[in-house]
């Protein structure tokens, strides 16, 4: 009965989960690539991400810009839009957001306002708008004796055109005086050499 009693008392041992945690031994040896790592719980996925689409604009011709001497960059005239252009970039308010763009007539992309260049981030809109319209009653009024900056785009080739000649002419003008230079050379070297 003894031996009953001790074989009862290892079975119900064995049975409970505290003795069975702490008996348990495991021996692992893995060789090769890592075991992939558990599954995490699932997470709901990242809120949509807010795109502010690019405006249409349109020109028939190209703007007119004036550069105001206050603010220091061209800014548009004559049209529904607030446009500025600084180093030849073109930058649109539109319902509250800057739009960059390397053309008039877009395609134009969000940016940020402290992605704008220092002198348009300098004034606030109505600002920049007071003195655009100061400058351009100034334009209409004395438009045969304006005298300040004024630029319309399209006239790009024209500019490049003249620099392509004046890069030519200066090659060209090189090449002459090393052509001289060596008919010189030629020329005297013997007579050099001989001193």
């Amino acid at each position: 009965m003894h031996f009953l009693t001790v074989l009862v008392l290892i079975v119900v041992l064995m049975a409970s989960p505290v003795v069975r945690a702490e008996t348990n031994v495991n021996i692992g040896i893995n060789l090769g690539a890592a075991p992939p790592p558990p599954p995490q719980r699932h997470q709901p996925p990242p809120p949509p991400r807010v795109v502010v689409a690019g405006p249409t604009v349109t020109f028939d011709v190209p703007p007119l810009f004036l550069s105001p001497s206050r603010l220091g960059f061209y800014v548009g005239v004559d049209m529904p839009y607030d446009l500025v252009m600084v180093s030849g970039a073109y930058y649109l308010f539109q319902n509250d957001h800057w739009y960059r763009s390397s053309h008039y007539n877009g395609p134009w992309t969000p940016t940020r306002y402290e992605k704008l260049p220092e002198p348009v981030r300098r004034h606030k809109m109505d600002k920049i708008r007071y003195y655009r319209d100061h400058e351009y009653d100034d334009y209409r009024s004395n438009r045969n004796h304006y005298h300040g900056k004024h630029y319309r785009p399209g006239n790009e080739h024209k500019n490049n055109w003249k620099e392509k000649k004046r890069r030519e002419k200066e090659e060209w003008k090189r090449d002459r005086h090393e052509r001289n230079q060596d008919r010189f050379d030629d020329r005297h070297g013997d007579n050099r050499g001989n001193r």
